[in-house]
């Protein structure tokens, strides 16, 4: 029983396990279908990634191929295009050889032909020479053949006037000879004659110096006299156009100026400035002022002097005061009032030892440089200026005449104008009465005042330190501080374009504003 239950316990373990086994089985085949169709699906879908891969591949290859053609099409266009450089210049090279040797040959052909010229000149000379000389031994035949039948007085004859042809050739050189060392000998017996006539009325004359000294009692002094920040120095030169100069010399101060009128009105206004002890820029102002017109005044009195000295007494005011100027004006290192002076009285002496009347030679050796007074203020040559003031103040024809013509601007056509000429020449070349440097000085100072003045916006301008400073003042309405610094590189600009000077020039531009009003 056991066994049997045991066999059919087998039998339904076979049976079960074999249910099992089929139920798995027919698992594994459904799982194996589900795969299958997976694997399908991911092969379909690779197989499609794959040919769009191959298709991009494929396109990119195919562009590639296109750029790689257009670069090699590229390459060959550019190759292309330097052979045909290269070609075109040999192709101009051989042009400019070939016309170089067409300009050598033509330069041959050229020379050639100047050669042949020259040939044919010279051929020509020789033919003229050969008849020429031909010619001669013709006349030398003819003449021999004429002696030849000539009786010994006519030979004679003929022989004495070819001598007498020759020493009438050899005489006039002699004569032109004599007077040329007659000439030479007048010239040294004149400049003898000259000279001694040069002592007889020799005057004392001194060159005007170009600064001026002033005592001061301390030299605490100094110190004011500089103010607050140099406040005091800078407007007393502004307002003279002067160069003030304070340094270790003890007990002075210097004032340095071309122009000797600034000059003595700074001399004065310091002067009054010290004496009085208040040294500020309104004081300053205030004895400017004043020194101006003690300035004026002294001029006024020294053409009243000078008219008086030469006995004229019936010029007019304007002119007198003109003449007076002329006392602060120098030429060439001589005072121009004391040279128009000399001349008056040297006019007047000739014009007596030639029995003319002296008055009019004394007016017109008086009047002759009176243009020098204003020839820096106005364009022109001083005696023309100078004929101009005489004739609108009514003097003389002739006194005009001869003012112009002491220069020889016009041509003298009496003896009045040789007569002031002379006396002009013979005081101004008397030894020690003038010196060129100071006046070359003067001018090239006036000159970069002139420049200066020029430019727009530029109200005046003063030429200090020898030269070497331009402090140029400025309307601050009209020209603002940019334009300013424009301005000072303009002038330095034109000063070294018009100007020869030694060393350099500084420009200064100043630009200052004041506002003034009054409590009433």
């Amino acid at each position: 029983m056991e066994i049997t239950i045991t066999i059919i316990a087998i039998i339904v373990g076979i049976a079960a396990g074999f249910l099992i086994a089929k139920a798995a089985s027919g698992a594994k085949a459904k799982n194996a279908e589900a795969q299958a169709a997976s694997i399908k699906r991911n092969a379909e879908d690779e197989a499609t990634r794959l040919i769009k891969d191959a298709e991009l591949q494929v396109d990119t290859m195919r562009k590639q191929a296109e750029v790689d053609a257009k670069d090699q099409a590229l390459k060959y266009k550019q190759q292309i295009e330097e052979e045909s450089k290269d070609r075109l210049q040999e192709v101009r090279n051989a042009e400019n050889r070939l016309s170089q040797r067409e300009q050598s040959v033509d330069n041959r052909v050229e020379t050639l032909d100047k050669r042949e010229h020259q040939l044919s000149s010279l051929q020509g000379q020789l033919d003229k020479r050969a008849n020429d000389l031909a010619a001669s031994e013709e006349e030398v035949g003819r003449r021999l053949e004429k002696v030849a039948g000539m009786t010994p007085q006519q030979a004679k004859e003929e022989l004495l006037q070819t001598i007498h042809d020759e020493v009438v050739h050899d005489q006039a050189a002699i004569i032109r000879e004599a007077e040329e060392r007659t000439k030479a000998e007048a010239d040294r017996k004149a400049r003898e004659i000259l000279s001694l006539a040069i002592q007889r009325v020799a005057a004392d004359h001194s060159a005007e110096n170009t600064v001026s000294t002033i005592h001061i009692p301390n030299d605490d002094l100094k110190g004011r006299i500089i103010g607050r920040e140099g406040r005091n120095i800078r407007s007393f030169e502004q307002l003279t156009g002067t160069n003030l100069i304070i340094d270790d010399t003890p007990e002075c101060v210097t004032i340095s100026c071309f122009d000797p009128v600034r000059r003595e009105i700074g001399r004065i206004t310091m002067e009054n400035l010290i004496a009085d002890g208040r040294i500020h820029p309104a004081r300053i102002e205030e004895m400017y002022g004043k020194a101006v017109k003690l300035v004026g005044e002294r001029v006024q009195k020294a053409g009243e002097q000078a008219a008086f000295d030469t006995g004229i007494h019936d010029l007019h005011p304007e002119i007198i005061h003109t003449l007076g100027r002329l006392m602060y004006r120098t030429s060439y290192g001589q005072n121009v009032l004391n040279h128009s002076l000399e001349v008056a009285y040297l006019a007047g002496v000739m014009a007596s030892e030639l029995g003319l009347d002296p008055v009019p030679a004394k007016r017109a050796g008086l009047l002759h440089d009176l243009g020098k007074a204003v020839d820096h203020e106005v364009d022109g040559s001083h005696a023309v200026l100078g004929a101009d003031l005489a004739k609108r103040f009514g003097e003389r024809p002739e006194i005009v005449h001869a003012i112009e013509a002491h220069h020889e601007d016009v041509d003298p056509n009496s003896v009045l104008d040789v007569l002031i000429q002379a006396a002009d020449a013979v005081s101004a070349a008397r030894p020690g009465a003038r010196k060129e440097t100071l006046d070359a000085y003067i001018k090239r100072l006036e000159k970069l005042e002139e420049i200066a003045n020029a430019h727009e916006g530029v109200e005046r301008t003063f030429a200090i330190q020898a030269g070497r400073e331009v402090r140029v003042m400025v309307a601050p309405d009209v020209v603002d501080e940019a334009e300013s610094v424009v301005l000072a590189h303009d002038i330095a600009s034109q000063i070294e374009r018009d100007m020869q000077y030694p060393g350099q020039v500084k420009v200064v531009v100043i630009r200052e504003s004041r506002a003034v009003d009054y409590a009433k």
